[in-house]
């Protein structure tokens, strides 16, 4: 187990994978129109841009912790759409079972199987960072843990 709340990665061009499909969700969430194919290419490039000179931060297509703060969604149960497809893309990420049938479906409606991989996710967060709420919300402590790669299941 990780020590404490792990930093936002950067994420850049050239990028492959965790956490680009997320990148990628929350863009779309966003009002912007990329694939969600886990490459930081040409067309995700051009988004970040247009969100970082929407949201007057630095334009370096680089996705650090000012761009990841301004690009994430709050999401508890009820909410529905791409940003929900970003915290179900993380639990799919996390699961080690070998079976992505049998992990958390990516279907953008934040129901009860969400909700409780949220709730137990932070628990298991809360155990090294203590100021975890174990509420079942996705907000900015959640996300920052989710997209830096803690904990697998």
């Amino acid at each position: 187990m990780a020590n404490g709340l792990q930093p936002w990665p950067q994420v850049r061009k050239g990028a492959k994978e965790h956490p680009v499909p997320t990148l990628q969700y929350l863009l779309r969430a966003r009002g912007h129109t990329v694939a969600v194919d886990g490459i930081f290419g040409p067309n995700t490039d051009a988004a970040v841009r247009s969100f970082q000179r929407e949201k007057s931060l630095t334009v370096d297509g680089i996705v650090g912790p000012q761009t990841w703060g301004k690009l994430i969604i709050e999401v508890q149960r009820g909410a529905e759409g791409d940003a929900v497809r970003g915290v179900q893309e993380e639990f799919q990420y996390r699961d080690l079972s070998g079976e992505p049938a049998q992990g958390l479906a990516i279907d953008g409606i934040f129901g009860p199987q969400t909700e409780a991989a949220v709730r137990g996710f932070q628990q298991a967060v809360r155990a090294d960072e203590p100021s975890m709420a174990v509420d079942g919300i996705v907000g900015p402590m959640t996300w920052q843990a989710l997209v830096s790669g803690m904990y697998s299941f």
